[in-house]
Protein backbone atom coordinates (compact mmCIF):
# COMPACT_ATOMS: atom_id res chain seq x y z
CA UNK A 1 0.00 0.00 0.00
CA UNK A 2 1.41 3.43 -0.81
CA UNK A 3 2.25 5.11 2.47
CA UNK A 4 -0.05 7.99 1.53
CA UNK A 5 -3.01 5.58 1.74
CA UNK A 6 -2.08 4.13 5.14
CA UNK A 7 -3.87 6.72 7.35
CA UNK A 8 -7.19 6.23 5.56
CA UNK A 9 -6.91 2.45 5.73
CA UNK A 10 -5.76 2.58 9.35
CA UNK A 11 -8.81 4.69 10.23
CA UNK A 12 -11.09 2.10 8.54
CA UNK A 13 -9.32 -0.73 10.31
CA UNK A 14 -9.65 0.88 13.74
CA UNK A 15 -13.40 1.31 13.17
CA UNK A 16 -13.75 -2.50 12.97
CA UNK A 17 -14.26 -4.35 16.22
CA UNK A 18 -12.62 -7.66 15.38
CA UNK A 19 -9.50 -9.21 16.83
CA UNK A 20 -8.08 -9.59 13.31
CA UNK A 21 -8.48 -5.85 12.70
CA UNK A 22 -6.77 -5.09 16.01
CA UNK A 23 -3.90 -7.50 15.29
CA UNK A 24 -3.42 -6.02 11.81
CA UNK A 25 -3.46 -2.46 13.20
CA UNK A 26 -0.88 -3.47 15.83
CA UNK A 27 1.28 -5.02 13.11
CA UNK A 28 1.13 -1.82 11.05
CA UNK A 29 1.93 0.44 14.04
CA UNK A 30 4.91 -1.60 15.16
CA UNK A 31 6.24 -2.32 11.63
CA UNK A 32 6.71 -5.88 12.86
CA UNK A 33 6.53 -9.04 10.82
CA UNK A 34 3.03 -10.45 11.12
CA UNK A 35 4.14 -13.66 12.84
CA UNK A 36 5.95 -11.66 15.51
CA UNK A 37 2.92 -9.43 16.06
CA UNK A 38 0.37 -12.25 16.04
CA UNK A 39 2.47 -14.20 18.54
CA UNK A 40 2.83 -11.37 21.06
CA UNK A 41 2.86 -12.79 24.59
CA UNK A 42 1.73 -10.63 27.47
CA UNK A 43 5.00 -11.36 29.32
CA UNK A 44 6.88 -9.68 26.43
CA UNK A 45 5.13 -6.40 27.18
CA UNK A 46 6.13 -3.72 29.64
CA UNK A 47 3.21 -1.32 29.43
CA UNK A 48 4.71 1.06 31.99
CA UNK A 49 7.94 1.34 29.96
CA UNK A 50 5.95 1.26 26.68
CA UNK A 51 8.16 -1.52 25.37
CA UNK A 52 7.60 -4.87 23.67
CA UNK A 53 10.60 -7.20 23.88
CA UNK A 54 10.46 -10.02 21.35
CA UNK A 55 12.73 -12.90 22.40
CA UNK A 56 15.40 -14.11 20.01
CA UNK A 57 13.63 -17.42 19.30
CA UNK A 58 10.67 -15.53 17.82
CA UNK A 59 12.79 -13.28 15.60
CA UNK A 60 13.90 -13.99 12.04
CA UNK A 61 17.51 -13.02 12.85
CA UNK A 62 17.47 -14.95 16.15
CA UNK A 63 18.26 -11.75 18.04
CA UNK A 64 16.12 -10.18 20.75
CA UNK A 65 14.33 -7.08 19.47
CA UNK A 66 12.86 -4.28 21.59
CA UNK A 67 9.96 -2.38 20.05
CA UNK A 68 8.90 1.03 21.37
CA UNK A 69 5.13 1.07 21.81
CA UNK A 70 3.30 4.27 20.90
CA UNK A 71 0.07 5.08 22.82
CA UNK A 72 -2.17 3.72 20.02
CA UNK A 73 -0.41 0.32 20.19
CA UNK A 74 -0.95 0.17 23.95
CA UNK A 75 -4.61 1.03 23.40
CA UNK A 76 -4.91 -1.91 20.97
CA UNK A 77 -3.28 -4.28 23.49
CA UNK A 78 -5.83 -3.24 26.12
CA UNK A 79 -8.71 -3.63 23.64
CA UNK A 80 -7.52 -7.15 22.75
CA UNK A 81 -8.17 -8.25 26.35
CA UNK A 82 -11.88 -8.17 25.54
CA UNK A 83 -11.32 -11.09 23.16
CA UNK A 84 -9.42 -13.23 25.66
CA UNK A 85 -7.08 -12.74 28.57
CA UNK A 86 -4.63 -15.63 28.13
CA UNK A 87 -0.87 -15.54 27.60
CA UNK A 88 -1.25 -14.35 24.03
CA UNK A 89 -2.48 -10.86 23.17
CA UNK A 90 -4.06 -11.97 19.87
CA UNK A 91 -5.42 -15.42 20.64
CA UNK A 92 -6.83 -17.75 18.01
CA UNK A 93 -10.15 -19.56 18.31
CA UNK A 94 -8.78 -22.37 20.47
CA UNK A 95 -7.36 -19.89 22.99
CA UNK A 96 -3.90 -21.51 22.97
CA UNK A 97 -2.41 -20.45 19.65
CA UNK A 98 -2.01 -17.01 18.07
CA UNK A 99 -4.64 -15.69 15.71
CA UNK A 100 -3.90 -17.10 12.27
CA UNK A 101 -2.23 -15.29 9.43
CA UNK A 102 -5.27 -16.28 7.35
CA UNK A 103 -7.53 -14.25 9.68
CA UNK A 104 -5.40 -11.14 9.15
CA UNK A 105 -5.21 -11.76 5.41
CA UNK A 106 -8.99 -12.14 5.24
CA UNK A 107 -9.35 -8.80 7.04
CA UNK A 108 -6.96 -7.11 4.59
CA UNK A 109 -8.35 -8.80 1.45
CA UNK A 110 -11.89 -7.57 2.19
CA UNK A 111 -10.83 -4.08 1.16
CA UNK A 112 -7.56 -4.61 -0.70
CA UNK A 113 -7.45 -7.98 -2.51
CA UNK A 114 -3.99 -7.45 -4.02
CA UNK A 115 -2.09 -6.38 -0.89
CA UNK A 116 -0.02 -8.38 1.58
CA UNK A 117 0.49 -7.85 5.29
CA UNK A 118 4.27 -7.77 4.88
CA UNK A 119 3.85 -4.89 2.43
CA UNK A 120 3.05 -2.54 5.32
CA UNK A 121 6.70 -2.84 6.37
CA UNK A 122 7.54 -1.47 2.95
CA UNK A 123 4.96 1.32 3.40
CA UNK A 124 6.64 2.21 6.69
CA UNK A 125 10.12 2.17 5.17
CA UNK A 126 9.05 4.33 2.22
CA UNK A 127 7.38 6.81 4.59
CA UNK A 128 10.60 6.98 6.63
CA UNK A 129 12.65 7.76 3.52
CA UNK A 130 10.28 10.24 1.91
CA UNK A 131 8.52 11.96 4.79
CA UNK A 132 11.04 12.12 7.63
CA UNK A 133 14.61 13.08 8.40
CA UNK A 134 15.20 10.03 10.57
CA UNK A 135 18.50 8.37 9.61
CA UNK A 136 18.44 5.27 7.44
CA UNK A 137 20.03 3.12 10.17
CA UNK A 138 17.22 4.03 12.60
CA UNK A 139 14.57 2.97 10.08
CA UNK A 140 16.43 -0.27 9.38
CA UNK A 141 16.78 -0.97 13.12
CA UNK A 142 13.03 -0.38 13.53
CA UNK A 143 12.47 -3.15 10.97
CA UNK A 144 14.92 -5.40 12.89
CA UNK A 145 17.15 -5.64 9.84
CA UNK A 146 20.64 -6.89 10.62
CA UNK A 147 23.66 -4.95 9.39
CA UNK A 148 25.28 -6.89 6.55
CA UNK A 149 28.60 -5.02 6.74
CA UNK A 150 30.59 -7.01 9.34
CA UNK A 151 32.88 -4.10 10.20
CA UNK A 152 29.96 -1.71 10.73
CA UNK A 153 28.13 -4.37 12.77
CA UNK A 154 31.21 -4.84 14.98
CA UNK A 155 31.16 -1.15 15.90
CA UNK A 156 27.39 -0.52 15.93
CA UNK A 157 26.25 -2.73 18.79
CA UNK A 158 23.43 -0.59 20.19
CA UNK A 159 19.83 -0.86 19.08
CA UNK A 160 19.17 2.89 18.66
CA UNK A 161 16.16 2.44 20.92
CA UNK A 162 15.62 6.08 21.96
CA UNK A 163 15.85 7.24 18.35
CA UNK A 164 13.51 4.43 17.29
CA UNK A 165 11.01 5.53 19.93
CA UNK A 166 10.83 8.96 18.31
CA UNK A 167 10.46 7.36 14.88
CA UNK A 168 7.72 4.95 15.95
CA UNK A 169 5.81 7.71 17.75
CA UNK A 170 5.95 9.78 14.56
CA UNK A 171 4.74 6.77 12.50
CA UNK A 172 1.83 6.21 14.89
CA UNK A 173 0.85 9.89 14.71
CA UNK A 174 0.97 9.63 10.93
CA UNK A 175 -1.17 6.48 10.91
CA UNK A 176 -3.86 8.04 13.08
CA UNK A 177 -3.71 11.42 11.33
CA UNK A 178 -6.69 12.79 9.46
CA UNK A 179 -7.03 11.50 5.93
CA UNK A 180 -5.99 14.84 4.45
CA UNK A 181 -2.92 15.28 6.64
CA UNK A 182 -0.93 12.71 4.67
CA UNK A 183 -1.07 14.75 1.49
CA UNK A 184 1.66 17.08 2.77
CA UNK A 185 4.81 17.47 0.74
CA UNK A 186 7.74 15.39 1.89
CA UNK A 187 10.18 17.07 4.28
CA UNK A 188 13.04 18.60 2.38
CA UNK A 189 16.41 17.39 3.56
CA UNK A 190 18.97 20.03 4.27
CA UNK A 191 21.90 20.39 1.94
CA UNK A 192 24.80 19.26 4.10
CA UNK A 193 27.39 19.84 1.39
CA UNK A 194 27.56 23.59 1.94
Amino acid sequence: MPYTDVPEYFRQLRAKDTLAAKALAFTILTAARNGEARGTHRNELDIKAKTWTIPDERMKANREHRVPLPPEAIKIIKEAKLFGNGDLVFTGLNGKKPISEAALMKQLKQDHPTLTIHGFRSSFRQWCAEMTNHPREVAEAALAHVLTDKVEAAYQRGDLFLKRRKLMDAWAKYCVSSTSAHKVSPIRKRNTHG
